[in-house]
């Protein structure tokens, strides 16, 4: 073996591909926390997300930007073109890299010598609901031995999970035979190698995290898709006899091996994959013609149930095979229905009404709207059903709210009571379903009806699904039933492309993103001063006097609320020319108020049953908050913003957040109550810094907000107009927030 060059690092590590769903940090996180010395970092970054989530670890990454839209294939060549190690290994962006994994690659590819071409690795797989879960490659590479072999020598090592990532590539060897593996069809590409590779290597450790994507977050396959699986394994059955190097006596071997591969890949596809039936006759015809042309002689069926499968596709007979699975799935179904029958015993049917009321049809002016679990007309969809009124007046809105809260509607509002016979009625007949949380589990997704899924904020904290490893905030959580409530979603609003990203992760599903900004956020810049002074004089602000809004957050691991600052030491300090509102998170309505001793004196104002928030928005000064959503929603106002973090470290490792706030806040950060006083009764507050930081925070998350968002939505969702065809984003330099009440004074 050559001695190595000092300057040529061992391994290229080639991240590639679009970010999605948001896993490109993460993964670049674990890179970047564990710096190796003969290691090297591309990453292949194939539009703005991805680019601008790598350009964040520059200059210890090699960032290359690719356009939106560029292949896997394109992705890996260009990465691959500027990789200056020996060694290459490929890691899709969605994926992970176990601690370690990097360190241990890179040691064992420098003690090879220059005869191997490939170095076989095993990997972890994870889903949206578990994590690091062993592969079946483990026992196949430990068998195989660490000593370099020729792949006529282990057959077996055909049957590992076709993956280029759990493989590492000589540089060399790579740009040998890169015409034929720079595919879009990694599986190919991954098996191929193997093929051509003169000698392989194998070591026993997970080198790979293989995140599966939750299928139905993704793009469903077009039929030429589904026949493309037959195609490669032929291109690898092709490849396999024209390797004229492989010992005639092993390829019989090599052959069967691919062969058998093919067999079991097309039933199981054929078997799994839900295709609809005439691309599923097509694709078993293929299959069939494919397996009959290229069974090797000799080959013995197997015993028992699946070789009557093989049989009766080698036979081309589809409608005998299908009436095999029928009988099969009737009977995996009966005994799955009398499992759920002894589970669900005792428990209440859905409402006869709502059976009844589903048999009717839509009725396509008809909307059903509803806020933070029935509590009222809020949030974005009170925005959405405002411009409703405007823009589509034909289609009627109905509430549903709470006995308790019908009383607080405004006059005229039609709502219904959640468990009402009409309740059950108009969920069942209502074209558009529109909520900032989710409809009941019970609640069916009919044919034809449109749910429009608002939210209510940008997510700091973790959510959905990225909620399971903290257990404080998954207690009492059913996350496969929160997935299927995730597939009736049809469009999910978003405020900013980080939002945009955490939602497709959060919540993997087949919904179309929105990107139009948050409705309720619309008032920050149609308000003009009228309508803050109005705000102000509601509340008893006096002209003059400075209000702070202080709107803490939520924490899973407490089971009230206890203001996490003494409030009347605050007031005190800050002098009689400023009120402090104090808003308690809306998790916490009905408890005792801690606040009833200080609204007697008359130096804060409670304002946690005041709606809408984004009225205390527009009558504040300065937002003071822990690590609540509303500050992404202040931040249009381009108005001061003061984080109070005083237990960041607890809420981070029992809720997990998204990005860390503490490096990115949207203004000055008081870790003490001290601290906080210190900025409020100097100029800190709203001093130049203070701006900068608020700058760079609207830049990131007041991406989409100018207020047009919910005549966007309205048009696409509700009218059916072309995106293209929408009021465009207006550019943040060229809006023009709400006026100060300072201004106004």
């Amino acid at each position: 073996m050559p001695e190595p060059d000092s300057q040529t690092p061992a391994l290229s590590v080639v991240v590639h591909g679009p970010d999605v769903q948001g896993h490109l940090a993460a993964l670049l996180d674990s890179l970047d926390a564990h710096p190796l010395t003969g290691t090297e970092v591309i990453v292949a970054a194939v539009g703005d997300w991805a680019r601008e989530t790598a350009e964040r670890h520059t200059p210890a990454f090699t960032v290359l930007p690719l356009p939106e839209g560029a292949a896997d294939s394109a992705a890996r060549a260009a990465g691959a073109a500027r990789a200056r190690g020996r060694w290459l290994h490929f890691v899709r962006a969605k994926d992970g890299l176990p601690a370690g994994a990097v360190r241990r690659v890179a040691e064992h590819t420098a003690s090879l010598p220059d005869t191997v071409d490939v170095l076989l690795l095993d990997h972890v797989r994870s889903t949206w609901r578990t994590t690091s879960l062993p592969s079946p490659d483990g026992p196949r590479l430990a068998r195989a031995g660490r000593a370099d072999l020729a792949l006529d020598a282990a057959a077996g090592l055909l049957r590992l999970t076709p993956l280029l990532g759990n493989r590492a590539v000589r540089a060399d060897f790579w740009r040998a035979h890169e015409r034929l593996l720079t595919t879009d069809d990694e599986p190919f590409a991954a098996t191929a190698a193997l093929l051509l590779a003169d000698r392989v290597a194998c070591l026993p450790l997970p080198a790979l995290e293989d995140r599966r994507l939750r299928p139905e977050s993704l793009p469903p396959l077009t039929p030429e898709q589904w026949y493309a699986l037959i195609e490669r394994h032929e291109r690898l059955l092709d490849l396999a006899e024209g390797r004229e190097d492989v010992r005639e006596e092993a390829r019989p071997a090599v052959y069967s091996t691919l062969y058998d591969l093919m067999v079991r890949d097309c039933l199981r596809t054929y078997a799994r994959s839900g295709m609809p039936d005439d691309v599923a006759r097509e694709f078993f015809r293929r299959a069939s013609d494919a397996v009959r042309r290229r069974r090797p002689g000799g080959l013995k069926t197997p015993a028992g149930l699946e070789g009557v499968r093989r049989s009766l596709l080698e036979e081309g007979a589809f409608g005998r095979y299908h009436a095999l699975q029928a009988a099969n799935r009737a009977r995996r179904t009966v005994k799955k229905a009398v499992r759920t029958g002894r589970r669900r015993a005792g428990t209440r049917l859905r409402t006869l009404q709502y059976r009844r009321a589903l048999a009717a049809p839509l009725d396509p002016h008809l909307a059903v709207f509803s806020a933070y679990w029935a509590r009222g007309v809020a949030c974005n969809p009170a925005a959405v059903a405002a411009k409703l009124a405007e823009l589509a007046p034909h289609i009627h809105p109905v509430w549903v709210v709470t006995d308790r809260n019908a009383a607080l509607l405004p006059p005229g509002t039609d709502h219904v009571v959640p468990g009402t016979r009409r309740y059950w009625e108009v969920l069942a007949r209502a074209k558009y379903l529109v909520n900032n949380v989710n409809f009941p589990d019970a609640v069916v997704k009919r044919p034809g009806s449109v749910h429009l899924q608002t939210h209510h904020g940008t997510p700091l904290k973790q959510m959905g699904v990225d909620q399971m490893p903290y257990p404080a905030a998954a207690r009492g959580l059913n996350f496969q039933a929160l997935l299927e409530r995730v597939d009736r979603w049809d469009f999910s609003v978003s405020a900013n492309s980080h939002t945009t990203r955490m939602w497709q992760r959060a919540y993997p599903s087949g919904y179309v993103s929105l990107d139009h900004g948050y409705p309720r956020n619309d008032v920050f810049y149609t308000a003009g001063a009228e309508q803050v002074r109005a705000v102000r004089e509601r509340l008893g602000i006096a002209p003059g006097r400075r209000a702070i809004l202080y709107a803490p957050t939520h924490r899973d691991y407490e089971a009230g609320w206890t203001p996490r600052l003494d409030l009347a030491a605050l007031a005190d300090r800050l002098g009689e020319e400023t009120i402090l509102l104090v808003r308690g998170h809306y998790f916490y309505e009905g408890a005792a108020s801690p606040l009833a001793g200080l609204r007697r004196t008359g130096r804060i104002i409670d304002v946690s049953s005041y709606d809408p928030v984004e009225d205390l928005c527009l009558a504040a000064d300065a937002l003071v908050t822990d690590y609540s959503s509303i500050m992404f929603d202040y931040a249009n106002l381009d108005r001061p913003i003061v984080v109070h973090a005083d237990d960041w470290e607890t809420y981070r490792t029992t809720r997990g957040v998204y990005f860390d706030l503490m490096a990115e806040a949207p203004g000055p950060v008081a870790r003490t109550q001290e601290e906080l006083t210190e900025l409020l009764t100097t100029d800190a507050w709203r001093d130049e810094r203070a701006a900068k930081a608020r700058a760079a925070f609207r830049r990131r998350f007041c991406e989409y907000d100018d207020g047009r968002a919910a005549e966007r939505v309205v048009r696409r969702v509700f009218l059916g107009e072309d995106e293209r065809a929408l009021p465009p984003v207006l550019p943040l330099a060229e809006r023009t927030p709400a006026p100060s009440p300072e201004a106004i004074a």
